[in-house]
Formats: C-alpha cells, structure tokens, sequence
C-alpha cells in the first residue's frame, strides 16, 4: 500500500509540476498567444487537433470502461468463454473507416493553411525581405529599398510581409512563433511565405532546425510598429551616411579601429552588401548583441574580445586582428552610436 501511495504522489508532484512550467515563457515567444495571421492560423489547427485528440480519448476511455464494468469476470463463470469477435467485417470496417475520417478533418485544413501561407501570386503588391540564414544570424535585404539590415526585422502592422529565405551554409529553419508559423531555410532553394502582424510590438523569432553548436542562440527580432512609423524608419535608412564621423572623441577613435582592423571587410554599414558578418547601420539600435546578449557596452566589449566563448562556431572568430581593451572599448562605442532612427524596438507598440 505505501509503495503504491508513494508512485501516486510522485506522480501528482510531476503533473503538478508540468502544469507550472507549462505557464513559463515569454508572451512574445509562444504560438499560444497569436499576434498574427499566420500564428492565429497554426493556433486554429491546434484547436482543432486537440478536439481531435480529446474526442479519441474520451471514446476509448468510455469504451474501456463499459467493458470492464459489464464484461467483468463473474462468480461462477470463471470458465466462461465470451462471444469472439476476431474477423468481424462490420467492427473492421469501424475501427478502420473512423480513423481516417479524422484524418481527413485535421488534414485537409492543414494542407489548405500550409499552401495559403506559402502563397505568393500578390508578392509583386507587398513589401519583400530577401532572407538569408547564415551560422548564427539573419540578414534581411529589404528588395527595392535600398538598403539592408540583420538581426532585427522591421515590418508595418496590418500588411502583408513576403519573406523570401536561402541559407548561405547549412539547412535553417525560420519560425516567429507569435505572429506565423516555420518554414525552412534551404541553400539550394528559395522558399517564401508572408508574415503579418496584427499588433505593435517586438517578437521574438528562432531558428527551428539544428544547425551547429551555437543553434540555440540563433536568435533575432521581428518589430512590427505602425505603417507611418515604417515609412519614417525606412527613410532614415536610406539617408544613412556610412561615411559620417562620429561626434565625441572616443567614438572617432573606434570608427578608426573599425576601419584599421579590416572590420569592413566583413560588416557594411549603410547600403552596401555584407560579404561574411551581419550589417551595421543600426547596430546601436538593436535590441540584443549577437542575437541574444543584452544591448550594453560591456557585453559588446566582451564579444569583440573573445566571440567564440560565447557563441561557439561562430564566423567571426579569428577572423580579424587581436584587439586591446581599449581598442575593444572605443569600436564598441562608435557602434552603440549607430541610431539612425527614432523608430527603436523599445519605441514599438508605445
């Protein structure tokens, strides 16, 4: 009996513990609570196929339950054989029909959400993001526009966003998990789909396929602010003077490191495309370092001095000059000074 009662309370500590936990996360990380279409679409099906799945149980479970109540063994008929239904046509053709019945339910929207997310005959009437996945960031070139950015993607709310995404090494996955769902990122291919977000505000978007020792911090962002406020961010991309000198001292110090490291050779800032290593015209705006560090000078000066310790496999990594503390310390500071724009992921949805 005690051995009994105790793998019943493990097991009432566990669901109880499951059930906590399962209320952990980020309200702008979880497909649960959608702020977009194609997110509203994935939570329809989960609906769905949860209903799907709570209706098979219950029917088992009532079935289970008649039969061992009415079909127990009784005093007296210990010897007792019951009826054999083995090869029963009419209970096979039941049991076989039914399931696919329910397939058919769950699959049929499923196919219809997938092929509509994917659709892009109205590309040519939208604003399009050529995608490109790389190990362990995002690049976005914002087609027609001009200019280019990485790790924060910024769209109007209430409009259409065509995403078309190629990997530049390995296979990706890309998955915005409160505004749309995932699709993958190939390096032979393109694959599109459109995104739309129903609301202001900055979600957070990962890389959904296993791609190398740093996968887990492939991290970046999706800031959706008004239309108004895109069109003002986009024209303040454009006018970025990538030759502009900084105004303090210890910023034109680290503009010059920038430039003496051969840090350029990687990065670009302003129109001009990246050849290894993600763009910088608005560095100082983002809202994270390397995906996925908080935006201070610190966590900047530390990835600058060792990037590998803290994002291993990364591309960046012995790829420029030793850099000296001070050295470290002024380019870090003349990037916190690329802020081209008012619109910032902490002015959306303010």
């Amino acid at each position: 009996m005690r051995g009994w009662m105790g793998k019943f309370k493990s097991l009432f500590l566990l669901s109880a513990l499951a059930l906590v936990l399962a209320g952990c996360g980020k309200e702008n990380l979880t497909a649960l609570v959608p702020k977009g279409y194609g997110a509203e679409s994935s939570m329809n099906l989960i609906i769905l196929s949860t209903i799907i799945m709570l209706f098979v149980f219950v029917v088992v479970i009532l079935v289970y339950v008649i039969v061992l109540i009415r079909f127990r063994r009784k005093k007296g008929q210990e010897n007792y054989i019951p009826k054999q239904v083995e090869g029963n046509k009419t209970l096979e053709t039941v049991w076989t029909i039914i399931p696919i019945i329910l397939v058919l339910i769950l699959a049929v929207p499923t196919v219809a959400a997938t092929f509509d997310l994917a659709d892009d005959s109205n590309a040519s009437e939208h604003i399009n993001v050529d995608v490109t996945g790389n190990q362990y960031w995002w690049h976005f070139d914002y087609a027609g526009e001009e200019f280019q950015t990485s790790q924060d993607l910024y769209i109007p709310t209430g409009e259409k966003v065509y995403l078309n995404m190629l990997s530049s090494d390995v296979i990706h996955s890309l998955w915005i998990p409160s505004i749309s769902g995932k699709m993958d990122v190939n390096p032979e291919n393109v694959n599109t789909m459109y995104i739309e977000a129903y609301e202001e505000g900055v979600y957070w978007g990962k890389c959904a396929e296993l791609c190398g020792p740093s996968h887990s911090l492939m991290d970046f962002k999706v800031i959706a602010v008004s239309p108004e406020e895109y069109d003002q961010w986009v024209e303040d991309m454009q006018s970025v003077d990538p030759e502009a000198e900084p105004q303090d001292a210890v910023a034109q110090d680290g503009k010059a490191a920038f430039e003496e490291n051969s840090c350029m050779s990687c990065h670009a800032i302003g129109s001009s495309p990246a050849a290894v290593g993600p763009n910088l015209t608005n560095f100082g705006d983002r809202s994270k370092i390397a995906g996925f560090l908080d935006p201070t000078k610190k966590n900047l000066v530390d990835w600058l001095m060792d990037p590998e310790s803290i994002k291993p496999g990364n591309k960046m990594t012995g790829n420029y000059p030793e850099l000296s503390e001070d050295e470290a310390s002024s380019i870090a500071e003349y990037l916190m000074q690329l802020q081209p724009s008012e619109i910032t992921p902490e002015s959306a949805g303010k």
